[in-house]
């Protein structure tokens, strides 16, 4: 390689390096509004919801908890500090929907979506903040 080639490279993946905490935030945003949405929506009792949760055994009283504890690790992941907590919570959150649709017996988008959205939560972490690449897969 010369030398004119590894700048431009370079300039490449610096410029790349900089798009990258931006998509992750975009991404983000995204994901936390919809989780934000969907605790509002246990939280204060909409009609359709309660209903949905009824049709899976979960009560009125109990969705409201669920709504509360979602909207908490959504907290938790929006502060830059608590972020990789929240996004710990979220994954077993999100991982717990997955269960209980697979026990509903719902189909296969209801539980794809939940494992999405999990996915989508570390996607948009790892996008903002790089370095968890290297310091969960690679331990460095």
């Amino acid at each position: 390689m010369n030398q004119d080639t590894i700048m431009q490279t370079s300039a490449e993946l610096s410029s790349v390096s900089k798009v990258m905490p931006w998509l992750g935030a975009g991404l983000t945003g995204l994901v936390v509004l919809f989780l934000a949405f969907d605790g509002i929506t246990k939280v204060i009792r909409v009609a359709r919801v309660m209903e949905a949760c009824q049709k899976m055994g979960i009560g009125p009283d109990l969705a409201v908890r669920i709504g509360i504890l979602l909207l908490a690790c959504t907290a938790l992941y929006v502060i830059p500090k608590t972020a990789i907590l929240g996004a710990i919570l979220l994954t077993g959150y999100l991982g717990g929907a997955a269960a209980t649709q697979v026990i509903a017996r719902s189909g296969i988008f209801p539980i794809a979506f939940s494992i999405g959205f999990g996915l989508l939560v570390w996607v948009g972490l790892i996008l903002r903040e790089p370095r968890l690449v290297r310091w969960i897969l690679l331990r460095q």
